[in-house]
């Protein structure tokens, strides 16, 4: 007995973790490919519509100041052109300003660009943590740690080197990148791994049985918390919107665009008609005049 639990109510316990840890996987990573072909998408298709959006209302705002040619009408539309055209130079284009506006008005600001999930339209570059020269004593010992126990040249069993491998590949990363709570995780993960499980029966199974069970655990929520925040991306939320049809989805986002642009040439060809009149007008006040 352990923690009020028998030996194989804890075997029972632990099946049951590994089997969600492995539909969770599944289905975290299903969304991680999803949401990067959904941008990828939504990028090549419909960027070209928000950039003609964004130059469609500049125009707009060029013709308004030069109908009226108010110092605040001017100063608008000299901002909007100069705005549209740094976003332009940049190689991100206005339509990663107007996104949440256009693509999706339930709720706002959920379009990002192709550059991933989790980015934002206008987010600041992220500070980047100072990387020490040398690792640290810490990350020293717990790297050697590792590689004496989980070293692929350790067994001659091919499935057990390709698994040693990529294990090592994981923990050569997090020493690379001075990673502590990584390298300590990884050596939890490697101690409570099931080929590290001593047999059924002995009296070392049951405290290895606990182990693994709240390690499970904790990786289940790191598991949840990371498909949550895929989820919540600006990207995630507008795939929220119909995560049955993506691809109907942006068929319908498309066509929402397709009707913005007619709406917004309309406009413009009222703008102009007015701009037009206006003149003729004032040319024959001044006729008159003369």
């Amino acid at each position: 007995m352990h923690g009020g639990m028998t030996e194989q109510e804890l075997e029972q316990q632990v099946r049951a973790a590994e089997a969600e840890l492995l539909d969770l996987e599944v289905a975290v990573e299903t969304l991680r490919v999803e949401l990067a072909n959904f941008a990828r998408e939504h990028h090549q298709r419909l960027g070209p519509l928000y950039e003609q959006l964004d130059e469609l209302d500049v125009l707009a705002a060029e013709l308004i100041a030069a109908r009226t040619q108010n110092p605040e009408d001017l100063e608008r539309a000299r901002l909007a052109r100069e705005l549209l055209r740094q976003g332009m130079d940049d190689g991100k284009g206005g339509r990663h300003r107007r996104r949440g506006r256009h693509a999706r008005p339930e709720p706002a600001g959920a379009g990002s660009g192709g550059a991933g999930p989790g980015a934002g339209p206008g987010d600041a570059p992220a500070r980047t943590a100072r990387r020490r020269v040398r690792p640290t004593k810490e990350a020293q010992r717990l790297y050697r740690e590792l590689a004496r126990r989980a070293h692929p040249d350790l067994t001659q069993d091919p499935a057990e080197k390709e698994r040693r491998e990529e294990f090592i590949q994981r923990v050569n990363d997090a020493y690379a990148r001075g990673d502590i709570d990584l390298l300590r995780r990884l050596a939890e993960e490697w101690a409570i791994h099931p080929d590290s499980a001593p047999a059924p029966g002995t009296p070392e199974r049951v405290g290895w049985l606990t182990s693994r069970l709240a390690w499970l655990s904790r990786r289940l929520g790191e598991l949840r918390a990371e498909q949550d925040r895929l989820r919540a991306s600006p990207i995630g939320q507008l795939l929220m919107l119909d995560p049955g049809d993506p691809d109907g989805l942006l068929d319908r986002l498309h066509e929402q665009l397709v009707a913005q642009v007619a709406e917004r040439l309309a406009y413009l060809r009222q703008l102009r008609a007015e701009l037009q009149a206006g003149s003729v007008e004032s040319a024959g006040g001044r006729h008159r005049r003369a």
